[in-house]
């Protein structure tokens, strides 16, 4: 075809018109890809996406999200935050993430009541959550129990010289009472002689080491509370004789004589062998997160007893070393195997629960009984002790039934290693190194004496 000079110029107006939709058309996508993303997860069983019960979840909630990190500057720790969030973030735009560095703010971390280097603040419809572990279920949890309107009332009991909950001693609870105030927990004590019954919307009644014995009246109120399916938290000590038989009555628990030691204790720094560790826990809500040591400082020996009303499982256990010691505790102290001390390891915490029949209809949900034997570990002086704080905040939560709210199934990935014996490794060395290197040159050799020929 013969090139004129209006052909030409026909194909340069071609040229500009290509060139201008073209632009255009990657301008609209770059503008396009600015306000609409899209993802997708090949990865096997989808490990890096959510699971469907979060992603339900996260479509009921109405209003922002806002979640504060406060972790220090650690690449690591960051990274898995933003990861773990972004996944959120991706069905809920309205979900924000902010770090502060706990060591430039530490007035901010101190309101905050923060004790682990990465720990969230999780802000919800002006409720507020604490979060230290960094998965997927417990997060969704956290959500999930903010998301709740039903208010938690905690009971504590008092009259009896009990550990108060407003109080700002050593050995009362008021630090304890504070955080159950941030989960968004109320609390108020009780008078069973001034107010004799238990209000109806209380969530849980705390009974903490009443140093006096309870009144028949007090303990038909109690019995009777108990009877009606609600949970129940009672922390005992060591020589707590005065209610001794309600425990074995009611729950078919008692007290082992003496006081729980470990003489090993000096190697964490603790020069009191009545300080009991627990270092170890048992697959159960209230205890399969903690990650250190619980510290029970004075703590009393329990043992369960027959009670066909309850099904009694222990939940603390202190170490095999531990023992229970009668005599005075002073100077070098051993196990005496002729007394009636017990060797360790020995039960310091239960948990006891059963179906319960309400207005006729059998209970859906198990009544949730908890028995500790300390009070201490919860106490202003030790709560911040190692795993303290969290164990009293799950056991809260637990018999609150506010444990496993949503239960996100395992992803994992399939076994996709290969195991060679020695054998074929022999085999696929020798063959990579010398019989594929001899086959490509017979190859060369025979195509260049074919050449050759010609």
């Amino acid at each position: 075809m013969k090139v004129t000079r209006k052909t030409h110029q026909a194909v340069r107006i071609q040229n500009i018109i290509f060139t201008l939709l073209f632009c255009s058309v990657m301008g609209v996508l770059a503008w396009l890809s600015t306000q609409y993303t899209i993802q997708s997860d090949w990865t096997v069983n989808n490990r890096n996406s959510l699971s469907s019960p979060s992603i339900e979840l996260l479509k009921k909630l109405s209003t922002p999200v806002e979640i504060t990190a406060y972790a220090t500057e650690n690449d690591v720790i960051r990274q898995r935050i933003s990861e773990l969030i972004k996944k959120y973030q991706h069905h809920k735009a309205d979900t924000s993430l902010t770090f502060i560095n706990p060591d430039t703010r530490p007035d901010v971390a101190r309101e905050e009541g923060i004790t682990t280097d990465g720990e969230l603040i999780i802000h919800y419809n002006n409720r507020r959550e604490s979060l230290t572990a960094l998965d997927e279920q417990s997060f969704t949890n956290a959500l999930q129990r903010l998301t709740t309107s039903e208010q938690r009332w905690v009971v504590f009991l008092t009259g009896h010289g009990e550990r108060s909950a407003n109080n700002d001693a050593n050995f009362d609870l008021s630090l304890f009472s504070d955080e159950l105030k941030r989960k968004g927990i109320n609390n108020q004590p009780i008078n069973l002689i001034e107010s004799p019954t238990i209000p109806k919307n209380t969530s849980l009644l705390v009974i903490a080491d009443p140093k006096s014995a309870l009144l028949p009246g007090e303990i038909s109120i109690i019995k009777q509370y108990v009877t009606s399916g609600k949970p129940l938290l009672w922390l005992t000590e060591p020589g707590s004789t005065h209610n001794k038989n309600i425990l074995n009555d009611l729950f078919g628990i008692s007290a082992l004589q003496g006081i729980v030691v470990d003489a090993t204790t000096q190697m964490f720094g603790i020069n009191d062998p009545t300080y009991a560790l627990v270092t170890e826990y048992p697959n159960h809500p209230v205890t399969q997160q903690l990650q250190a040591m619980s510290l029970f400082p004075g703590a009393a020996g329990l043992k369960s007893n027959d009670n066909a009303s309850f099904t009694t499982s222990p939940i603390l256990s202190t170490l095999e070393r531990s023992w229970t010691e009668i005599g005075d505790i002073s100077g070098d102290i051993q196990f005496d195997n002729d007394s009636d001390e017990t060797q360790g390891p020995i039960n310091i915490g239960y948990e006891l629960t059963r179906k319960v029949t309400v207005d006729g209809q059998l209970s859906e949900t198990n009544q949730r009984i908890a028995i500790i034997g300390d009070a201490d570990f919860l106490s202003n002086a030790f709560l911040g002790n190692g795993a303290n704080l969290d164990l009293g905040l799950n056991l809260v939560q637990w018999l609150n039934q506010d444990d496993n709210l949503i239960d996100i199934p395992a992803k994992t990935a399939v076994d996709t290693s290969l195991n060679v014996s020695q054998l074929w490794t022999l085999i696929f060395g020798l063959g990579f190194l010398i019989v594929l290197p001899l086959v490509f040159i017979a190859t060369g050799i025979i195509i260049w004496l074919k050449r050759k020929k010609r």
